[in-house]
Parts: structure tokens; C-alpha cells; sequence
């Protein structure tokens, strides 16, 4: 079996040791291990496109009490166990930490629970403690409360819920001394990666998924992400062990930053132009409205819909001040895939932007005020009224175009 082949998906029994397997925990710190699952394979979440696949983490800590946290996606329970095994007996863990339900954080506590059927598992009080109810039955879970303590003999987990980051059930835990924030959905990413930490992998990659993965996740949360820093704010935090992706350690400041721009919602003079195109015609117009935007200062980036998937536009776009939507008119409405995005923009917008619906038509034309009403409902204020035209742009029209959009940011 090749490293990483995820055995775990296929076998319907429960390995016990560690003999045969590649699975082996990495050291984290001194008592502390990964002992997670790697999905290389993973390449979407929920129409996100994760085209580096991801990883579910959990973190063993060896103490008086051997404490696991978190317990990876469902299916990869055998890879988690085996690298358990690698350590120490899985039978021997006093305590499962569980700071969120969802399913590829979750999924291995029934394996755990046949194995460490004494193993007390905590949960954020309310919202976790109902909902691993409804996904694995009644297992005994102990609510905790913000601010409520756990020692586990030399150390001692503090739990700060945080919810709507980005479920109900939501919670970190800080691990004292060793200044450890676990800080389950927060500061991930879905990157596929053998290395574990900040020092070791691809550290601009890591930076790009980290983004990516706030703009699709993350992102409608702005709010309750800036009260999550704000509770974290004065811990001594050394390590952050997110559960996906590389953990942070020399580089906590970036990604902290990083954070605090995005939930602020922060923005910068760009511009996404999002377009599908038939025979051409609006993606000239998409063209003549990004020549506005540069003629202005404001930095254009396209995106035709034919070669960009909706999340990694909207990883680019959140930061943008600016956003122009074209399609043509199809059968008396928007392009399907436009109206994809915007569906997609919808649910994730997570500051006002200002924007342009543009598109050209044969004979119907309904497709440029769908959009605009679309965006209006997205929070996006027009910059201009629906741009059209009727089929293809002759070179005064594309002028005409590029002119407008530059005379409405200098009226701004």
C-alpha cells in the first residue's frame, strides 16, 4: 500500500494496531500529535472546488489523561486509528474533545467510542451537544460553557465557543502551557499536504488555500469571526492547529492579520468582471468595461465562466471593490451559469460592493436587468444602469462603454 492510500474508505473493520500500516503520527510538539487523515483525492466541498484535496485533522495529546482532538471525516476512521496506534493503545484515551459536529470533524467519534468506550467527550453545551446527538445517537456528551476549564494532569484546555464560525456548535480550545490554539474551522485551509507545519510545505500555497477557504467558508461570518479574534485576542498563542490543512507556527501574525482584514470586510481598488459569452459579444463588453477600470486605477481582473469555477472567483473577489456581471439572454433569461454564480456570490458575499450587470441580446434582452436585480439583491449598489447591446458591439459602442464606466468612477 502506497503512503496516504486512504484503506480506511474501503474496510468495514476496525484496526487495532499499527503493525502493517504506513500510517504513522507526526510530532507536533513534545506529548502533542497529528494523527489525522490526508484526502488527496477530495476536489470538491459543497461546490467549492479544493483542487489540492484537504485533510482532516485531529491531535492526540499524551498526558495523565491521553486527550484526542477532534476525530476526522467519515470513512477515514482506520487511517486516524492507525496513527493513534503509532503512539500509543487508542483503548487508552480518557478524553475526546470535539470542537464541531460536522461530519469530517466528527465522523470518527463511533469508531472511538467502540475502541475507548470510557472516553468522556466534550462539546461545546447546546448546539454541539444536540447535534452529535442526531448524528451518532446519545453518547454521554459533556456540554461545556465559555470560559470552563478541563486539566488533563500537566495541561489544561480552556474552551471559548465560537459560534457561526461557521455552524452553532462552533468552539476552540487553548491548550495551556504549551500555548496551543486549537482552533477547528479558523485559519484552515483545504490543502492536501504531507508536511504539517508552516515551516515545512509550500508556504505561499498555503497562504492562497487559507484565503480561498475563508472566502468560501468562512466569509458570510465576518462579524462573528471579528468576535472570535477579539476572545482569542489575549491568549499566548504559539502554535494554531486548524482542522484542515498546515498548522501556523512561525507565521501567526500573518495569517492573524489576514483574518482581521477579511471579517472587517476590508476592501481594495479592484474589480472582478464575471461573464459568459455565446458568440463573443459580451465578452468584448466584458473587455470595454475592464478597459474602463484600468483607465481609472481600479485593477480588472476577468472571469469567464467557461474556464473559472465560482469559488475561485470568489477567493479573488472578496477583497474587490468592484464587481461587473455580463451575460447574454438565453431563452428570455441569464446565462445558467451565470445565474450559478450569482446564486453562489449570494450566499457568500460578505461586504457591499459596488457593481455593473451588462449583456448583449438577439431580440429578448431581459438577461442584463436579471443580473442587476440579482446583485441589488447580493447588497451590490449599481454603478450604472444594465448595460446591453444588441448583438455584436460595434467599436463607438465598446468606447461608449469603456467611457461610462470611467465617467461613473470619477462621479463617485
Amino acid at each position: 500500500m502506497q503512503p496516504g492510500a486512504r484503506r480506511g474508505r474501503t474496510e468495514k473493520s476496525i484496526l487495532y494496531n499499527n503493525e502493517e500500516s504506513n500510517m504513522k503520527a507526526t510530532k507536533i510538539c513534545e506529548g502533542v500529535y497529528w494523527v489525522g487523515a490526508i484526502d488527496w483525492d477530495l476536489r470538491n466541498f459543497h461546490g467549492y472546488e479544493t483542487e489540492k484535496g484537504s485533510t482532516y485533522n485531529a491531535y492526540l495529546v499524551l498526558d495523565e489523561k491521553v486527550t484526542l482532538i477532534d476525530a476526522v471525516k467519515t470513512g477515514f476512521e482506520n487511517e486516524m486509528i492507525e496513527r493513534i496506534s503509532s503512539v500509543i493503545d487508542p483503548a487508552k484515551i480518557d478524553v475526546i474533545i470535539s470542537n464541531h459536529a460536522e461530519p469530517d470533524h466528527s465522523g470518527g467519534i463511533p469508531a472511538l467510542h467502540k475502541l475507548a468506550p470510557n472516553a468522556k467527550i466534550y462539546c461545546a453545551a447546546g448546539a454541539g451537544v444536540k447535534d452529535l446527538t442526531a448524528y451518532y445517537g446519545d453518547l454521554g456528551y459533556i456540554g461545556v460553557k465559555a470560559g470552563e476549564t478541563l486539566s488533563v494532569g500537566r495541561r489544561t484546555f480552556t474552551f471559548l465557543p465560537t459560534p457561526m464560525v461557521h455552524w452553532p456548535d462552533n468552539m476552540v480550545s487553548f491548550m495551556a502551557p504549551d500555548g496551543i490554539l486549537f482552533s477547528n474551522d479558523a485559519f484552515g485551509q483545504h490543502y492536501a499536504t504531507f508536511e504539517r507545519l508552516d515551516t515545512e510545505c509550500d508556504l505561499p500555497e498555503a497562504f492562497v488555500q487559507a484565503r480561498k477557504y475563508y472566502a468560501n467558508i468562512v466569509q458570510p461570518y465576518g462579524m462573528q469571526t471579528a468576535k472570535a479574534l477579539a476572545a482569542c485576542a489575549g491568549l499566548p498563542i504559539q502554535t494554531i492547529c486548524p482542522s484542515h490543512g498546515i498548522a501556523w507556527t512561525k507565521h501567526i501574525p500573518e495569517i492573524l492579520a489576514l483574518y482581521k482584514a477579511w471579517s472587517a470586510g476590508e476592501q481594495e481598488d479592484t474589480a472582478a468582471v464575471v461573464y459568459d459569452t455565446m458568440w463573443h459579444s459580451t465578452e468584448r463588453m466584458a473587455q470595454a468595461i475592464a478597459d474602463g477600470f484600468a483607465a481609472c486605477g481600479i485593477k480588472p481582473r476577468l472571469y469567464n465562466l467557461h474556464y473559472s469555477h465560482n469559488s475561485d472567483i470568489i477567493a479573488d473577489a472578496m477583497t474587490a471593490k468592484y464587481i461587473a456581471v455580463g451575460s447574454p439572454t438565453l431563452n428570455n433569461n441569464m446565462m445558467p451559469s451565470v445565474a450559478s454564480f450569482l446564486t453562489y456570490f449570494k450566499g457568500l458575499t460578505g461586504n457591499k460592493k459596488k457593481s455593473i450587470a451588462f449583456g448583449s441580446f438577439g431580440w429578448g434582452g431581459q438577461s442584463p436587468d436579471q443580473v442587476h436585480e440579482m446583485l441589488a439583491v447580493c447588497k451590490c449598489e449599481a454603478l450604472l444602469p444594465p448595460v446591453r447591446v444588441q448583438y455584436r458591439p460595434t467599436e463607438e459602442q465598446l468606447g461608449k462603454i469603456t467611457a461610462d464606466v470611467c465617467a461613473a468612477l470619477k462621479g463617485e
